[in-house]
């Protein structure tokens, strides 16, 4: 056996030993062993790889950066809170070698060729665990082990008699094609089989006419259906003859059934589908709070990976806590506390190469700098310095007219998404305001016409007077602490405290932007709820977590979500209900971080109120249908006992506003993680769909305490593609568990 590729591992700038690693014969894995002791150390599967990023793209390669080119580092990252692999080549060759052959062998292919390849290697995996005393073949008693290993508690009869079956050889155990029969017959979908025979007149194939039959009158699908057909039969059905003859087989039903287009997402929403010319504040804005932290609040270790990581998750708006360092250069920190720090500079030049990569959004990036962390002028001077980097991306209103056009427009207009792509605004202090900056001092007295009546015309331009004065003292208070070169990287997102709707709607801009703690949000949200949609109809707010939240912990978004917030800051390192939220509502528009809110919140005269939906202009009230049919291959709780089964039951929640708010559950399945039946049907009314998220949650049953976590998947209401649909589910990280999947039915009616 050939020994590898000798690279050198690194996981710190004094930890970096020499290790062969080599792709072994399957494509799927890959393992590494010392070249000193030539003990394999570890091994992994290409499935757990998320991506690979070349040069010194880890805060552990740049520490090493003076040592070792970029051309001859990357980074393995893999799915989940598993650790980085920093890697260093021996050669720039060596290195293009493996990134490339790394991303051929994880990039998305078509789906089916996915599926299949993901049931391959499961049944692979499956084997090799089973396979104790690694002969490569598989007795009666294995089988056993191995059916307990899958969640799976069967009839001893049941299984003898599989296993003989899948025995041609009759040799008394599995090998090879034999296990693919058994494993075959295991996984034999009883209701599936039963949708199809329904709809095949002789009940081994579906005709084109059959399977639009079952198109329209199952899947809703109103539109090309003949095409669609003759696309899913090319594109799913397994055997050439079969394609030929334009049929579907059962086997081609269900690979359908499993992919993309038979998934509860609308594939059309999955790719950027809304309109991106409205202004800003028209837009709900993946957000971030404390990015570099990737811990708790008070000790947590701050990286760039935090920054990396939200990148790759669609984040579109960043919180940079800036503080004086040594010798003036500004640190990145959580003020006030025991956290680690990262230089500016790095952040910096994190985001530059990050921030629009192949797998990020081109849309706007925000950076958030908290009005209180801001270094001394001098390091001022030095984060201007480390933001010039970047002459691309950060926008200055004076380079075009049109901004111009923009600003003169008042409260009417803003900046769009689509005009902003492949930009950064920073948000933070600004010494005036944004007219300032372009005409010279802009707080004039309004123009009072002959008509106005005398009294309020000189009331009109008292209280015109004395916000002349109250900014003139702001002004004065901002020019003694804050670089002209800094205030002048801030253009549309001033910060601006927040003294009142009627203040705002009398003095804001819409270049401007007010930050929220959650306390603060919910008692507007309580005490003036239509205000606060009508406010973030025209101007951007932040809301962000207590100060209380030392954990890491996180606050609902929905809440915020409901009265038109569009940057709602979460701890994204924290995994739980609200991150499942946030990546339920940004997955679709291709994960660009920019959600188009409902036209009844892009409104500035609206009437909504989320805590009365009859607010709300539109139709009425709708019923979402969901029949809970059946699970696949659900994976164990962590850290169970071996030999443990896990008892599922399925839960469905559904968030929005507070009349929408509702969860019910099936029943418990004793015993059966491999493929347990519900058969059951809940139904919720939501007066106000459009904003309304689904989770769908699978637990393990436990009666004497709280149930244990399986697997989740959520997603918004306006995405769901109603009919047979399976849902894939996610860990509690967010990433994906092949094959693990539920089986549902959607209807939707009015």
């Amino acid at each position: 056996m050939q020994q590898g590729t000798l690279m050198r591992k690194v996981k710190s700038k004094s930890w970096k030993k020499q290790r062969y690693f080599k792709l072994q014969e399957d494509c799927m894995t890959i393992w590494y062993q010392s070249k000193r002791t030539g003990k394999t150390e570890s091994a992994f599967s290409i499935s757990d790889v998320e991506t690979v990023r070349e040069g010194h793209q880890s805060e552990v390669l740049q520490s090493v950066a003076e040592e070792f080119p970029p051309e001859r580092c990357f980074t393995i990252v893999f799915y989940g809170r598993r650790g980085n692999l920093d890697l260093v080549a021996g050669s720039a060759e060596e290195a293009q070698c493996w990134v490339q052959g790394l991303h051929q062998l994880i990039e998305p292919r078509p789906f089916p060729l996915t599926f299949a390849l993901v049931s391959r290697t499961w049944i692979r995996d499956w084997f090799q665990k089973a396979d104790k005393n690694k002969d490569g073949r598989m007795n009666f008693k294995e089988v056993q082990r191995l059916l307990k290993m899958m969640n799976v508690d069967m009839n001893e009869d049941h299984a003898l008699r599989l296993f003989q079956d899948a025995d041609k050889s009759e040799s008394g155990t599995l090998e090879g094609e034999e296990f693919v029969l058994f494993y075959k017959a295991l996984t034999q979908r009883e209701e599936v089989l039963s949708l199809f025979q329904e709809y095949s007149e002789d009940g081994k194939k579906l005709t084109l006419l059959e399977l639009v039959d079952f198109l329209r009158e199952e899947q809703l699908e109103d539109e090309g259906t003949e095409e669609l057909a003759m696309e899913l039969i090319d594109k799913y059905e397994p055997s050439e003859t079969a394609r030929a003859r334009h049929v579907l087989s059962a086997d081609g039903f269900l690979m359908y059934l499993c992919s993309l287009e038979g998934s509860i997402f609308n594939p059309q929403h999955r790719g950027l589908w809304q309109d991106m010319s409205q202004p800003l504040c028209h837009y709900f804005i993946s957000s971030s709070h404390n990015t570099y932290l990737i811990e708790d609040q008070i000790r947590g270790h701050s990286s760039i990976e935090g920054y990396i990581r939200a990148l790759k998750r669609g984040c579109r708006c960043l919180e940079v806590d800036c503080w004086d360092g040594p010798n003036g250069e500004p640190m990145v920190y959580h003020g006030h506390t025991f956290t680690s720090k990262i230089p500016f500079r790095e952040v910096v030049s994190t985001l530059g190469k990050t921030s629009w990569g192949n797998s990020s959004s081109p849309l706007p990036l925000m950076g958030m700098f908290p009005p209180s962390s801001h270094p001394q002028r001098y390091g001022q001077s030095t984060a201007v310095q480390s933001i010039s980097v970047l002459p691309e991306t950060v926008q200055d209103p004076r380079a075009q007219g049109s901004w111009r056009h923009w600003v003169v427009q008042g409260a009417s207009l803003s900046p769009t998404p689509q005009e902003l792509k492949h930009k950064i605004l920073l948000k933070g202090k600004k010494i005036g305001r944004l007219e300032d900056t372009l005409d010279g001092p802009g707080d004039e007295a309004p123009d009072v016409s002959d008509d106005d009546n005398g009294a309020e015309a000189e009331e009109e331009r008292r209280r015109a007077k004395v916000r002349g004065t109250q900014h003139g003292s702001a002004l004065q208070k901002d020019k003694e602490t804050l670089a002209q070169a800094l205030s002048d990287c801030v253009i549309y997102c001033k910060n601006v405290p927040f003294r009142g709707f009627q203040e705002a709607r009398s003095h804001s801009r819409p270049s401007e932007i007010s930050s929220l703690s959650e306390a603060k949000a919910r008692k507007l949200i309580r005490d003036e709820g239509n205000e606060f949609v009508r406010h973030n109809a025209w101007q951007l707010t932040r809301v962000y977590p207590s100060g209380m939240r030392t954990d890491s912990s996180n606050y609902s978004p929905q809440e915020m979500w409901n009265v038109g917030c569009q940057i709602v800051a979460l701890n994204f390192q924290t995994a739980g209900t609200e991150m499942d939220l946030c990546d339920g509502l940004f997955s679709q528009n291709g994960c660009c971080g920019y959600v188009l809110k409902p036209p009844f919140m892009r409104d500035q005269e609206t009437l909504f109120n989320p805590s009365d939906p009859s607010s709300r202009e539109g139709p009425g009230p709708i019923t979402l249908t969901i029949q809970v049919i059946s699970g696949q291959q659900l994976p164990k709780v962590a850290n169970s006992k071996e030999g443990a089964i896990i008892d599922p039951l399925v839960r469905v929640e559904i968030y929005g506003v507070p009349a929408d708010q509702a969860h019910q559950e099936t029943k418990y399945i004793e015993n059966n993680g491999f493929n347990p039946r519900w058969d059951e049907t809940l139904q919720f009314q939501l007066h106000v769909p459009e904003l309304a998220l689904i989770r769908f949650v699978v637990e393990d049953y436990d009666k004497t305490s709280r149930n244990d976590f399986v697997g989740q998947f959520t997603l918004a209401f306006a995405n769901i593609k109603p009919g047979y649909r399976h849902i894939h589910l996610l860990s509690k990280d967010g990433t994906s568990i092949p094959p693990s999947s539920l089986f549902v039915h959607i209807r939707i009616t009015e």
